[in-house]
Parts: C-alpha cells; structure tokens; sequence
C-alpha cells in the first residue's frame, strides 16, 4: 500500500538532555506548550515566565534583561484602561498601581538572571517577524496593550536584523554560561491577522534566520516544530476551531517527536514510567477505603518512593499518604 502521509523524523540531537539538566523556555505561546510538558515531566524548568512574546528581537530583549540583570526603562511603562503594563513584557504582567508592576517585573527578571547563570539548555520559539514600533520613540514593543494603532508604525524584521541580534544575546550568555546550549523552534501557530500570504512571508524569514544561526553556532540547533505540524500532520483536524493554534493531540504529537530527539535513554525510561504512575494519580476511585484501592495506593506510594533520588515527588507522595487508611494500634 501507498504512503500517504510524509512523516518528518528530527535527527537525534548531538546533545541530549538529561532529566536533572534545567531548561529556560521563552518565547510564543508554543514555547508554553513545550514548557508545560517539561514540568509536567519534572524537569526544572523556567516556563516562559516573561510572558508570550513573539517578534525575535524583543525575545532577545529579554533574555538581555536576564542576563543583566537590568530593569526596562520608565517610559516603557504605560496605563491603560486603568491598569498598568509594560512595552516589553505581555499584558500577563499588569497590576492596577505602577508600583506594584514594578516590583513583579523586578522579580521575574532577578529569578530569570539567577535561572540563566547556570541553565543546561535555552528554548527559544520564535512567532513572528512583523514588529510594532511606537513612534513617540521609536523602539520596538514586544506588546502593544491595545493602544490604538495610530501610535505605531508596522514593519518586517530582515534575516540580516534577527541574526545580528541574537549574535549580541549569543555573546552575552556565553560569557556567563559558556556551557549553556540553545534549541530554536519556530511557532506552528498561525498569524493570520496578517493574511495568509504575509504569514508565509513572515514565517520563512524565520526559518531562514534560525538556518542561518545553526550554520554559524555549532553548539545551536534547529527543533522542526513549525514543519512537523505542517507538512507531517498537515490536517486541519490538528488545528483547534479557531484555525490557528494546535490541538492538545498535535502538540503531544510534536512533544513526542522533541522527546525522541533529544532526551537521553535514561530520561525516556523515566517519562515512560512516569506517563503511567501520572495515570494512576488521576485514577478517581469509587471507594477509597476498599481493600483493593488502599493496596493500589500503597503500590503507587512504593514507585514514588523510588523516585525521590531523581526527581521532587513530595507533594504526590504527601497526596497518596492522605488517602491511606492507618490502621488502628
């Protein structure tokens, strides 16, 4: 029989991870999905904490934020029906006094500045290449917080412009993380707010800029997120019904081809043990105090104690103990 599909197979990554390697994730909201089945998985991972953010160049804005320790300028800061954000940063960082926005946008960047000094791996999805510029200033916005369209000026970064800049985050984090590996992704998910047509546009100069990156850095390489959705699955069926953003089965199906690639053995050992003990845990039962539950129980309590050198189970183990029946002295 005829194949009738072209299944895309990621080669196998030169250097796996390893399950106590810890992982920084930043990017679209696709870097979100990756990120939740990592800590899902119970990697240590800092999951795109900065908020969703899709141009390249305010990616690398904030990773510099972290890596610097530096804080975005006063003017950065806006209201906006009633509620304060910040130019750099999505609107998930918001609060109704300046003050109170300050402070949180402080601790993000003191958390990322610590997790980036000594991550194994940097995940970076990158959205879109149109950027919003405020005229008032003319720096770009990683959001623009539904201020009226008539304050920026709209404009297609260049393959030229999105190398040079991750170059200048590149030599940033290598001179204090020389260690640290990066994974570029581009996002499946679709902008057709931009049309079609300038959503291919958009996406291709993406890919030829992360092409061209993994060209120049031996130690970056390329996860074929945007490509496994479209031209592996290639179904609307693996799109949700707003027709842009992939289903929770075609992102298990990627996350699935990201494992394959680059876990080690020893970590796909554990992510199959744990896929069942996770099943388990979701296991309601129609008596808790049956013999035949409080015996399952204790057999589940047994694999989590098994794993506590290897991963953090605490709060699983401290949930299974509360159902246990402690029989009377």
């Amino acid at each position: 029989m005829k194949e009738f599909r072209t299944e895309l197979t990621p080669s196998v990554s030169a250097s796996p991870i390893g399950l106590k390697d810890t992982i920084f994730t930043i990017g679209s909201c696709f870097a979100d999905a990756i990120g939740d089945h990592l800590a899902e998985n119970k990697f240590n991972v800092w999951n795109n904490q900065f908020g969703t953010v899709y141009n390249p160049l305010s990616i690398h804005h904030l990773l510099s934020f972290g890596l610097e320790n530096k804080l975005p300028l006063p003017e950065s800061y806006l209201q906006n029906e009633g509620v304060y954000v910040n130019y750099n940063f999505h609107s998930s960082h918001s609060a109704l006094n300046l003050q109170e926005l300050e402070n949180r946008i402080k601790t993000s960047i003191v958390n990322a500045s610590e997790f980036l000094k000594n991550t194994n791996r940097i995940i970076i999805t990158y959205g879109t290449a149109f950027v919003y510029r405020l005229k008032s200033s003319n720096e770009i916005v990683a959001n623009c917080h539904k201020v009226p369209s008539v304050n920026f000026t709209k404009s297609l970064l260049t393959e030229t412009g999105i190398v040079e800049s991750f170059q200048n985050f590149y030599s940033k984090i290598k001179s204090i993380n020389p260690s640290c590996k990066i994974i570029l992704t581009v996002s499946p998910v679709r902008h057709l707010k931009d049309t079609l047509e300038l959503n291919a546009v958009s996406k291709s100069i993406l890919r030829l800029s992360c092409h061209s990156i993994i060209n120049r850095f031996s130690d970056i390489e390329y996860f074929p997120a945007y490509e496994i959705l479209l031209d592996d699955l290639r179904d609307y069926r693996f799109y949700k019904t707003d027709r842009l953003h992939p289903t929770e089965e075609a992102v298990e199906y990627i996350w699935e081809k990201f494992l394959h690639s680059y876990f080690d053995d020893s970590t796909k050992k554990f992510v199959a043990e744990w896929s069942g003990i996770k099943k388990n845990l979701n296991h309601k039962a129609f008596n808790i105090h049956s013999e035949n539950h409080q015996k399952f129980l204790k057999t589940l309590l047994l694999k989590l104690e098994n794993l506590r050198q290897d991963v953090d189970v605490s709060k699983e183990i401290q949930n299974i103990k509360s159902y246990l029946v402690i029989p009377n002295s």
